[in-house]
């Protein structure tokens, strides 16, 4: 029974815990990656075109916040072990290979000080951001 409620997804319980289980959840790493992957130069935004479509309609009503703390970030956390997948929009220019191995450090980076093992980080490129900040009529 254990090992079913270890391999249930969602919250997992850490291994060898002395006075009890120390778990994370999903929506943690989701939310720090999500956090890392912003960071870095490049990054125009996060997600694919339908949670992109469904945030600025989230915006336009007044509920800005709402969904953008882990949008364009899935990961699966099995015990200490994370998979990350994120997708991502791109500014115009940038070169796709730098961005997305900038992308995969980060998220790297930022999960594992967090105690966690990262086995994988899966980057999709799903558009690219025409409309740079400071173009004309903007």
């Amino acid at each position: 029974m254990t090992d079913a409620v270890e391999n249930a997804g969602g919250v997992q319980p850490a291994v060898d815990a002395a006075r009890g289980a120390t778990s994370v959840s999903d929506e943690v790493v989701e939310k720090i990656a999500a956090a890392a992957a912003r960071s870095v130069p490049g990054v125009a935004d996060l997600g694919g075109d339908v949670a992109r479509f469904f945030n600025s309609v989230l915006d336009r009503v007044g509920l800005d916040e709402v969904g953008d703390a882990r949008r364009g970030v899935s990961a699966d956390v099995k015990g200490t072990s994370a998979v990350v997948n994120v997708v991502l929009v791109i500014d115009s220019g940038q070169v796709v290979a730098d961005v997305t191995e900038a992308v995969r450090a980060a998220v790297i980076e930022a999960v594992e000080n967090y105690g966690l093992t990262v086995t994988q980080v899966n980057v999709t490129v799903d558009d690219i951001e025409l409309n740079q900040p400071g173009a004309a009529g903007a």
